[in-house]
């Protein structure tokens, strides 16, 4: 059975930062996308970043490029998305999500394996 753990959100001010993680345990493929996601209230989910395992070129939305940063360690089967400069806008829940056979890489849409989010807030 696939599960995604996220943790690592919080409260921060703006210009602080945060690294949420997502434990990624029961996959049984061995190559898969990881993708963070976030939804604000009343929004729709948007991709954030993405990665595939055993790469090293990341995806990232323009909203974050410069200030978000992807990562893995793929021993450990752990996805990190470490976020600087923060923005109010930035607040939301933050989804990790696994898929196979992924193309898309920042649509939701795309992958069927969900963490249950972790809050992150940035006050002004």
């Amino acid at each position: 059975q696939v599960r995604l753990v996220e943790s690592g959100g919080g409260s921060v001010p703006a210009g602080g930062s945060l690294r949420p993680s997502c434990k990624v345990s029961g996959y049984t493929a061995s190559s898969y996308c990881i993708g963070w996601f976030r939804q604000a209230p009343g929004k729709e989910r948007e991709g954030v970043a993405a990665i595939r395992t055993g790469s090293d070129s990341p995806y990232y939305a323009n909203s974050v490029k410069g200030r978000f940063t992807i990562a893995q360690d793929n021993a450990k089967k752990i996805a990190y998305l470490q976020m600087n400069s923060l923005k109010p806008d930035d607040t939301a829940m933050y989804y990790c999500a696994a898929g196979v056979g992924v193309r898309l890489v920042l649509d939701p849409d795309e992958y069927n394996s969900w963490g249950q989010g972790t809050q992150v807030t940035v006050s002004s």
